[in-house]
């Protein structure tokens, strides 16, 4: 059985409030409930409209998002409203029942060209996944339906997917003029009809929940912290929008090496090494100071 944890987020309307799990909720479905008879074939919802402040519900994805009446303020009472989810969820409590159907959200999805001439990036309209996964090959797809299939294509070698993009590396053989439509139309298929993408037993969804996270940054030293937190804020999101995904591996203080692992598009890619000098470690230089000598990616 999965282990939720359930975090707290807010949103652009103070009535409304997020509480999102480390795992999907739904199959890429969605579901709005205004009172606790429309929530009769949700008995989560029915359990949630118990509570006075509850004014409306809706359950999507990983996420419930909940607004309140204006009889009280979230901050008063977000965090018991976090521990009766977590509790529900982790008793094995129902979410939605069989007998309740949406019309099927249409799903698009885009191709987007990376810096790397062998990856191309396949973005989608709906969040997919909740952790980072990498695959090199089918063997290593075995906690993924979805990467399995894509392997079945022979012109596919690598399969990196994020939150709501699937970045794919080609072999050779292949040109992307002639394979693009066809990949992006099995993903496109493949998410619209709610099959899994990757299995809640996966050793990465599990290694990297909210407290796995936490304990591991804990232990890090002060510098480790600031270089982690550097890339994160900094690093990670340019690193994305081309596809790919960066990791922190070690740092020597003795040294002064950081070490990195460059995930999906930026794995194997001509200019990765070119970012990683003028980009990366010219930014931890800069915003470090002497903490920082050289940063090295141990692949890619």
């Amino acid at each position: 059985m999965p282990d939720f944890q359930i975090s707290i987020h807010p949103t652009t309307n103070p009535a409304i409030i997020k509480f999102e799990a480390t795992e999907f909720l739904t199959q890429h479905e969605s579901f709005e409930f205004n009172n606790i008879d429309e929530a009769k074939n949700s008995p989560l919802a029915q359990e949630l409209f118990y509570l006075p402040f509850v004014k409306k519900i809706y359950i999507s994805g990983n996420f419930i998002a909940i607004e309140r009446f204006n009889i009280i303020e979230w901050d008063d009472v977000k965090e018991e409203v976090k521990t009766q989810i977590e509790a529900y969820l982790n008793d094995g409590g129902v979410i939605v029942t069989e007998g309740i159907k949406n019309k099927k959200v249409p799903v698009t999805v885009y191709a987007e060209s990376t810096p790397n001439p062998s990856a191309v990036k396949f973005v989608a309209n709906k969040r997919i996944v909740t952790a980072t996964h990498e695959f090199t090959s089918i063997d290593e797809a075995s906690y993924s339906p979805f990467a399995t299939e894509l392997f079945h294509f022979p012109f596919v070698k690598n399969v990196f997917i994020d939150e709501n993009y699937i970045s794919i590396t080609k072999f050779e053989m292949a040109d992307w003029e002639d394979i693009t439509m066809e990949l992006r139309e099995f993903i496109r298929a493949y998410i619209e009809n709610g099959k899994t993408i990757v299995s809640t037993d996966a050793p990465e969804v599990k290694q990297k929940t909210l407290q796995q996270q936490e304990k591991e940054f804990e232990n890090l030293d002060d510098i480790s912290k600031e270089i982690v937190n550097i890339l994160e804020e900094y690093i990670k999101p340019a690193v994305a929008s081309d596809g790919g995904n960066i990791q922190f591996e070690s740092y020597d203080p003795n040294s002064k090496i950081v070490k990195v692992i460059l995930q999906g598009a930026c794995s194997g890619c001509p200019s990765s090494t070119f970012t990683l000098k003028n980009g990366i470690e010219n930014m931890l230089k800069e915003m470090l100071k002497d903490k920082v000598s050289m940063v090295e990616a141990i692949n890619g």
